[in-house]
């Protein structure tokens, strides 16, 4: 196929889910649905009360046909919609597979970022050993990444069973960090000596005493609170102070837990730690991302190890509990340099550990400073990465931790995922409720996300964003305001 292909099909709802089954084989092609030309691939969906069937075909430099067969579902028309998807998606993958059969695609034809909840979905539906099947046979999934799943939800029981109709999360948003990763592609503004914070404090503010109000008018419960970012640290320590007692005031309370991700080693003081302490924050982040020093120049990160090391063990002595981030496939990173990042995470022994895959978002200033053969250079391969994140699956099994949450994203080298792992008794409840869609979410902050979750409705989540642009934040809260109300409006 050519690096521009010519998609054609009779579901054209389901064209950006067929392109990212495209994006597995060839991760750097331009994927267009109309043309004049004949089409590179051509995928054909045929319905009748027994059988669907699903035709894919592809010509040009490789050609190949595919034909899956799908017996017929009924029900409403999320779940008809549901499956006919499925049905397209297995058909190009299949297809894609014969013709490139050396691609390296563990999660076989799954594209979305929750394998987890599609298990426990099945499982609900047919059944552990009839779920795990399908995952094999009709998804494709390697049985290592079954088994990761699995014990992500043994882990995950007891918190899902416990959330209650009536429960929300609460989060935060600090969209600023004190510099730019070369790799982030969050809708985060840099704060400088000139960045006047006050217009988004005060908006924000504005915003928790609104959601406050709501919250408590329709009778929900706070489960669990989190303040993230960007880099919520990067406030001084008089605005952290009354951005975290206004937010206290007007809740009343943190729920049964409260994350700050402060990340950034280089934005924590101690005088900060103790106003989180104080505040009522029991859980952190203090993240490295890599435990090299030639890296964290690389992707922009202003801090070294030992100054990681310094802010982790300060937290500790404070009893927080803490999380630490490392990311595997970082550019100029193999093997070696993992190994030496996981044998300072052995030594320090965080209470979580979450390890990332690096994920090539276009966004990023990876892609504008290397470009894609730039990046092809730098990056491992395929298996190699996999290798890496294995590595630290076994790293974490060995220190005595489980997995316990996981998410995956677009572009993630050797689509792969992201693994959150704990210590017994260490859970962040908000990780796993935002990553399985547990509990509703009431967000503050420029570029986040509120959700309601129906319960006792089958997959039905409805998401209200904020502005992602500062300055529009701020000039439309009312009006997103009015849809909050709506959205959590209990009857």
């Amino acid at each position: 196929m050519s690096e521009k292909i010519l998609l054609i099909t009779n579901t054209p709802e389901f064209a950006n889910d067929l392109a990212d089954e495209i994006r597995l084989f060839l991760p750097d092609c331009d994927i267009v649905t109309e043309g004049d030309a004949s089409a590179d691939l051509t995928i054909q969906l045929h319905c009748d009360n027994s059988l669907w069937t699903a035709k894919a075909a592809a010509q040009g430099g490789i050609c190949g046909e595919y034909t899956f067969c799908y017996p017929a579902v009924s029900g409403d028309d999320l779940t008809i919609k549901r499956h006919k998807k499925r049905c397209v998606k297995t058909a190009v993958f299949r297809l894609l597979k014969e013709i490139y059969p050396g691609c390296f695609v563990p999660w076989g034809s799954l594209t979305g970022i929750r394998p987890t909840k599609l298990l426990r979905d099945l499982e609900t539906e047919m059944g552990e050993e009839k779920a795990e099947k399908t995952m094999s046979e009709l998804f494709s999934v390697d049985e290592k990444k079954i088994e990761l799943t699995k014990e992500i939800l043994s882990v995950q029981g007891p918190f899902i069973n416990s959330a209650k109709d009536n429960d929300v999360d609460i989060y935060i948003g600090i969209p600023y960090c004190k510099t730019r990763c070369l790799y982030c592609s969050f809708p985060s503004d840099v704060r400088t000596n000139k960045t006047d914070m006050r217009p988004y404090i005060d908006a924000l503010k504005d915003d928790i005493r609104r959601g406050s109000d709501l919250l408590k008018r329709y009778g929900y419960n706070v489960r669990a609170t989190y303040m993230g970012g960007g880099t919520p640290t990067v406030l001084t320590e008089d605005e952290l102070t009354e951005v975290l007692e206004y937010a206290h005031e007007c809740y009343g309370t943190w729920g049964d837990e409260f994350t700050v991700e402060a990340g950034r080693p280089d934005t924590i003081t101690l005088k900060k730690l103790e106003i989180l302490k104080s505040c009522g924050a029991n859980r952190i982040s203090v993240n490295p991302q890599t435990m090299n020093d030639e890296t964290l120049k690389l992707i922009g990160r202003s801090h070294t190890s030992e100054e990681l090391k310094e802010t982790f063990y300060a937290a500790r002595e404070m009893g927080f509990c803490i999380n630490t981030d490392i990311i595997t496939c970082l550019p100029g990173e193999g093997m070696r340099e993992l190994m030496h990042t996981m044998e300072c995470i052995e030594d320090m022994r965080p209470d979580n550990l979450t390890v990332h895959t690096l994920a090539l978002k276009n966004s990023s200033k990876l892609r504008e400073v290397y470009g894609d053969e730039g990046i092809r250079a730098m990056m491992p391969k395929a298996q190699t990465a996999n290798d890496m994140v294995e590595y630290c699956t076994k790293a974490a099994h060995d220190m005595g931790m489980k997995a316990y949450y996981m998410y995956r994203q677009k572009y993630m080298r050797g689509n792969l995922e992201n693994v959150g792992y704990t210590f017994p008794g260490n859970v962040c409840i908000y990780n796993i409720d935002m990553m399985e869609e547990t509990v509703s979410i009431m967000a503050h902050g420029a570029g986040s996300m509120s959700k309601r979750i129906y319960n006792g409705q089958s997959l039905r989540v409805e998401r209200i964003p904020n502005p992602k642009d500062i300055a529009t934040y701020i000039g439309k809260m009312d009006r997103v305001y009015e849809l909050k109300e709506n959205l959590f409006k209990r009857f």
